[in-house]
């Protein structure tokens, strides 16, 4: 029994139905390069706020508790008018 031994056209047919679109090829290796650029760009220039650090807390103020970085909101302080 022979076996049928596939062609080398029909091989090609085959590796070329699990190759990307050269557009989609292009764009990967595009959007690559804009970020290896602006990381790049951003090691360079350093920081953009140095004196800006955070409270360390790492819980959220209460928005109705004063000094606290709410909007107010229905239980936030009010200003004006008597309580």
């Amino acid at each position: 029994m022979a076996q049928p031994q596939q062609s080398p056209a029909g091989a090609f047919l085959s590796l070329r139905r699990w190759v990307p679109p050269p557009a989609l090829t292009g764009f990967v290796v595009l959007l690559g390069l804009v970020f290896c650029l602006s990381y790049a760009t951003g090691a360079a220039v350093g920081l953009v706020a140095p004196g800006m650090h955070s409270s360390g807390t790492g819980a959220v103020p209460d928005a109705g508790t004063p000094g606290g970085h709410g909007h107010g909101g229905a239980s936030g302080p009010r200003t004006g008018g008597a309580r």
